[in-house]
């Protein structure tokens, strides 16, 4: 079935490759981010877990964000990307400038 396309394909490619380069360089600085020393000091114990849970939080969204963009690219090669994935109504041009990989329209997600 041909849907209509809200986007063409070649600027929805790079888009997408722009942020899925974006996407994995995150993850890989957030990969490469040693710890420090172990402390003995309770004030530093205290602001190394919370930046280790910060860390572990921004590489979830990353990753989170990284499936998204997957999808999102399935969904240009079946011929179904710009359309909501819930309502099949087209996304609006300027939230897939913003959010390359979004899903559904601004309404929609708001309703989510």
């Amino acid at each position: 079935m041909d849907y209509p396309r809200p986007v063409d394909d070649a600027r929805a490619r790079e888009l997408l490759e722009t942020a899925r380069r974006r996407v994995e360089s995150s993850l890989a600085e957030l990969a490469g981010v040693d710890d420090d020393e172990p402390s003995q000091s309770p004030a530093d114990q205290a602001t190394q877990l919370a930046d280790r849970e910060v860390e572990e939080g921004l590489t979830e969204r990353l990753r989170d964000e990284l499936a998204a963009i997957e999808r999102a690219e399935e969904r240009l090669a079946q011929g179904t990307y710009g359309l909501s994935v819930e309502s099949g109504e087209p996304i609006p041009d300027p939230r897939l400038e913003a959010i390359p990989w979004a899903e559904r329209t601004a309404e929609e997600e708001k309703r989510r």
